[in-house]
């Protein structure tokens, strides 16, 4: 799934690319990929044609694009969602799900295309500031407002494991497995760790790995594994030419040479160094 870097990789071009055009026309495609927007996709295009896109925003793994109603139109990828900017001639993808045109004599189309259907976009209603439906995200490591007091103090009250908590989107947003996976590698944690055994100094330099992980993801793009994540010009991201440990099982941990182990977690995989980042005494009896 899309995390922050690939989200803000994403955000980025539409605000290249969408940001001061007006809408045209809206055509869903698959009523799957608005089911989110509760009125129905005859009104999802109804309330959008003739709209000016003003901004392009992100918080944690959700986009929003305001509009000049007041309104904001909502996005979230999935696991396979892609916001593509096309020419108007270009060949519909085989899983294109909305299109979208604007009033600027044929220039490019903005697609919505999901493969699996597990993303999809709707319209909130006076959200064009922070739609109502995502406020109650966190906000994310480098966003400007974010509070690390605040994230330290919310950490030390969860009382559960580390990776969990870093996966949790109301205490801080965007980490997914990929960059907790390596930002615990970074700061020496096992993801088992409990959270209020940590001290503050511990918890600063965990922070800022997961900043300098997320920034440095961004820079390239994101992380691509599959054809299923790219920007709206159809890009891969190459940050999986920097990752440390996930995906790496069995190959020699950058650091020390240990081979890297992975683990169950959550229904997915947690990757990291035997050595370097030794379990717990209470998660190792358990």
């Amino acid at each position: 799934m899309p995390e922050l870097p690939e989200v803000e990789t994403v955000r980025e071009g539409l605000a290249r690319w969408v940001v001061g055009r007006r809408i045209a026309t809206v055509d869903v495609r698959h009523p799957r990929a608005v089911r989110r927007h509760v009125p129905g996709a005859e009104h999802f295009a109804d309330v959008l044609a003739g709209r000016t896109v003003l901004d392009a925003r992100r918080r944690g793994k959700y986009l929003w694009l305001p509009l000049d109603s007041g309104d904001a139109i909502v996005g979230h990828l999935g696991m396979s969602g892609q916001l593509l900017v096309q020419p108007p001639e270009a060949p519909d993808e085989t899983h294109l799900r909305i299109r979208f045109t604007f009033d600027d004599d044929g220039g490019s189309e903005l697609r919505f295309v999901d493969q699996r259907t597990f993303g999809g976009l709707s319209v909130s209603e006076g959200g064009a500031t922070l739609p109502a439906e995502i406020a109650h995200i966190a906000r994310d490591p480098i966003d400007p407002e974010f509070s690390a007091a605040d994230f330290l103090t919310g950490l030390r009250r969860r009382r559960t494991e580390v990776k969990r908590a870093l996966l949790d989107q109301t205490l801080i947003s965007g980490v997914g497995n990929i960059y907790a996976d390596e930002a615990l590698w970074r700061a020496r944690l096992h993801g088992a760790r409990q959270t209020d055994a940590l001290t503050g100094p511990a918890v600063s330099r965990l922070l800022g790995h997961v900043r300098d992980v997320l920034e440095e993801a961004i820079k390239v793009g994101g992380t691509s594994f599959d054809a299923l994540y790219v920007n709206v010009n159809g890009e891969s991201g190459y940050f999986d030419r920097s990752l440390n440990v996930y995906g790496r099982e069995g190959l020699p941990c950058h650091r020390c040479g240990t081979p890297i182990r992975r683990e169950p977690f959550m229904n997915r995989s947690s990757h990291s160094c035997p050595r370097c980042q030794p379990r717990p005494r209470t998660a190792a009896r358990s």
